[in-house]
């Protein structure tokens, strides 16, 4: 059984997350809230919500933990070739642009909607205004690409101190979610964040360069990092 957590109580030690024998693999906790205060003591204590619409707030801790190192980032041929249009689009002024922070919720709801057939999100409307409360205390940002003035693909996530917690992305044409999170990736780089966060494993993020580490491993890293200095100034990095 996992604990029901009500507006005052601490999350429980995540060694006590369920396991795979329990069918549940990095479950910790249930129920609490998704308020700014709730949501940052999660993270700083490598603990991430995650449910579907009609279930209570589930919260995790998995483990191994699938992490993306920020200098071990891999750039296809393929994707090099977009982000050098898109750069020389940006120095003329043209009709590719990438920014940072100028539609949050945006950002946000475009990642929440469905994809394919029946897909459904996990991203429900409480969710998206949670995170956007975060926007506005300097903790959430978005990396955003744009064509022709229209958000084309984008990539948000939590910062606190040096460490960086990727949420999600979207694209809606090709390449686009990974333009604005190479940029996002070189910006972190640039500010000393070595590791991002992807919380579970997927073929597409191990295709960029991410990998499972130990729990044990990430939280020391964790501990470290949210103590660092913020940073101040989110400024679209040249990549070139």
């Amino acid at each position: 059984m996992i604990p029901w957590l009500g507006s005052d109580t601490p999350f429980p030690d995540v060694s006590k997350a369920l396991t795979e024998e329990d069918g549940a693999p990095g479950l910790l906790a249930a129920g609490g809230d998704l308020s700014p205060q709730r949501l940052l003591d999660a993270y700083c204590h490598g603990v991430f919500p995650w449910y579907s619409a009609g279930q209570p707030i589930l919260w995790w801790s998995t483990d191994p933990r699938m992490v993306l190192m920020t200098d071990r980032f891999v750039i296809s041929h393929s994707l090099k070739k977009t982000l050098k249009k898109v750069h020389n689009s940006m120095r003329i002024g043209g009709q590719w642009q990438v920014r940072f922070d100028s539609a949050f919720e945006e950002v946000m709801r475009s990642c929440a909607a469905p994809r394919g057939e029946g897909g459904g999100t996990w991203i429900s409307e409480e969710i998206v205004q949670s995170y956007t409360a975060l926007h506005r205390l300097g903790y959430a940002h978005s990396s955003e690409v744009w064509l022709d003035d229209v958000l084309v693909g984008g990539a948000y996530g939590i910062a606190i101190g040096k460490m960086f917690y990727g949420e999600s992305m979207f694209a809606r044409v090709s390449d686009a979610s990974k333009v604005a999170l190479t940029y996002l990736v070189s910006f972190l780089r640039e500010h000393e964040v070595k590791m991002i966060d992807c919380q579970q494993e997927t073929s597409h993020l191990a295709s960029l360069g991410a990998s499972p580490i130990s729990r044990a491993e990430f939280l020391t890293h964790l501990k470290t990092a949210i103590n660092q200095p913020a940073i101040e100034r989110w400024k679209v990095p040249n990549l070139f």
